[in-house]
């Protein structure tokens, strides 16, 4: 498990029998005059629910707020939006590429992982910020591997996440590693957490077989 960190020494439609995988959304039109980013971007929204079914919900309860595809349309969301830290617990911000749904059986998502590291209540907001600017500026330098990153409010502690494309690739991920410690200004002694997500696809259908219904859950 990672450490907690303390501070600084930062419209889809159903494939198949599984839901909403495939995003078939129009494309962004972006003002000729816009700084254009190299790719464009969904936020999402969600609140988990509670008691046994709330897996299940985790489709439902995903909210696309907005997208954007330059400079200018990211700050015209971004300028409106809450604090992660005024959240209610148990809420979630989603930054993904376009097309990519922030569920583990999304396709761009199934061969990947994420890192996650955890940050006591305070830093979630700077932290957020810097890692959701470093993003977009593709200070990651991994071209098309990273598909977006999730700011989890808790009632306890706080947690960000990487999400990336392939879990194998060991120099990816470790660069992907090293570079959200630096833009979240971690301590090098902060250990970072990071599992596949074939690891909890194979949990949720053991789970989901253990209750009587062969069915993913998120």
């Amino acid at each position: 498990m990672s450490e907690k960190f303390d501070g600084p020494k930062g419209s889809d439609e159903s494939g198949d029998e599984e839901p909403a995988l495939k995003l078939r959304l129009p494309p962004i039109e972006i003002n000729p005059n816009d700084n254009q980013l190299q790719y464009s971007y969904g936020l999402w929204y969600s609140k988990r629910s509670v008691g046994k079914l709330s897996d299940r919900r985790y489709a439902e309860n995903l909210k696309l707020i907005g997208r954007f595809g330059s400079v200018e349309q990211f700050w015209g969301i971004y300028s409106h939006l809450v604090r992660p830290s005024d959240l209610h617990p148990s809420s979630d911000f989603h930054l993904f590429k376009n097309g990519i749904k922030p569920m583990w059986e999304d396709l761009a998502n199934r061969q990947g992982g994420k890192w996650a590291v955890k940050l006591r209540k305070g830093l979630v907001d700077r932290c957020w910020e810097n890692l959701v600017l470093a993003m977009l500026g593709e200070q990651f330098m991994v071209g098309e591997e990273i598909c977006g990153a999730v700011v989890s409010i808790r009632f306890q502690e706080d947690k960000i996440c990487v999400w990336n494309k392939t879990s194998s690739d060991v120099a990816t991920t470790a660069r992907i590693r090293d570079t959200l410690r630096r833009v979240l200004h971690l301590p090098a002694d902060v250990l970072m957490d990071y599992k596949p997500h074939t690891e909890r696809l194979k949990y949720g259908i053991i789970k989901s077989q253990s209750e009587g219904v062969v069915k993913p859950t998120y």
